[in-house]
């Protein structure tokens, strides 16, 4: 079992929903939440809203769910971020879950 964790602008809540369904990830839980900038950074990985305006209405979504539609959602965030080019990519991270109640 894997937590997907997807972050991005509140706007893309409808397109990342279409990915997890694609991905098959039936369930999943979603939080408003807001991006902050502090500072300036040229590392793009390591600034987590990258290029953001100091504040973005962002989501939060998240889901246990397999690896493989785990790594299918992945894959198809990545796909979505090459095909809108947008300057606020969607993020998503997956980690691993080493014991649940339901296991």
């Amino acid at each position: 079992m894997k937590l997907l964790i997807i972050t991005s602008l509140k706007e893309y809540q409808e397109p990342v929903a279409r990915i997890l369904e694609q991905a098959g990830v039936k369930v999943f839980s979603a939080s408003d939440t807001v991006g902050f900038k502090n500072v300036s950074d040229d590392n793009l990985a390591d600034n987590w809203f990258a290029r953001a305006r100091e504040l973005a209405d962002s989501i939060f979504l998240f889901a246990f769910t397999h690896s493989d539609n785990a790594m299918r959602a992945l894959d198809l965030i990545r796909k979505y971020n090459h095909e809108t080019r947008t300057a606020f990519p969607v993020r998503a991270f997956v980690v691993p879950v080493e014991n649940s109640s339901d296991l």
